[in-house]
């Protein structure tokens, strides 16, 4: 598949057929491309959980659930569908990991102050890596939803699944092969329409539109 055809073809995919597994080795060459992605000092302060079984795929919708509403409410219609999803991958940031490597001798903030940084990167470093998966998993012929965890559970979901609480949960992606029924949804927010090239980028100053 051509390289443009993969971005285009990419969308946010919220149901999957539950009854087909997506291989182990079509996961490791996902997560190989991951890797590949640019981070800040070569610094990789990414972490990914694979989430492949009922039991560890049920632990996380368990643990990143709000309280219970009660019995007689059901799960939204994206719950429902996010939950057939067969394999989730939790994308985590390590700030660390960039304050270390800025305190070596060829970088010398040996400060380690996070204030430094004109923004997050490990965050945006993650999100990239992020970004590879979903455009590999186009490839491969797989849907994927990228979406978050609450703020307030976040530490429930990074305990349960054995992580250190100084990690952070930048995303989780879902992938899987697309629901056969047409069960998925589209989002109405498309209705917005994208937003076309000559108003997103400017020639030289900001308000000078790029003319195509």
């Amino acid at each position: 598949m051509e390289f443009r055809d993969v971005v285009r073809g990419r969308r946010m995919v919220r149901a999957y057929d539950r009854d087909r597994a997506v291989p182990a080795q079509t996961l490791t060459e996902l997560l190989d491309l991951a890797v590949r992605a640019p981070s800040a000092g070569f610094s990789q302060g990414w972490e990914f959980v694979v989430l492949r079984t009922p039991a560890d795929l049920g632990r996380f919708w368990a643990a990143s659930a709000e309280p219970d509403p009660g019995p007689d409410q059901e799960p939204d219609r994206w719950l429902r569908g996010m939950q057939t999803a067969p394999a989730l991958v939790l994308c985590l940031s390590d700030a660390d990991r960039y304050l270390d490597r800025y305190a070596e001798p060829d970088k010398g903030w040996t400060d380690r102050d996070p204030a430094r940084w004109p923004v997050p990167y490990w965050d945006v470093d993650t999100g990239m890596a992020g970004l590879l998966i979903l455009l590999a998993a186009v490839d491969a012929g797989l849907a994927g939803c990228f979406f978050g965890v609450p703020p307030q559970r976040q530490a429930a979901v990074l305990a349960e699944f054995g992580a250190p609480s100084t990690l952070r949960i930048v995303g989780v992606i879902s992938l899987g092969y697309p629901a056969p029924d047409g069960s998925d949804r589209r989002s109405p927010s498309l209705r917005r329409g994208r937003r076309p090239v000559t108003e997103v980028a400017h020639d030289g100053d900001y308000g000078t539109a790029w003319l195509t």
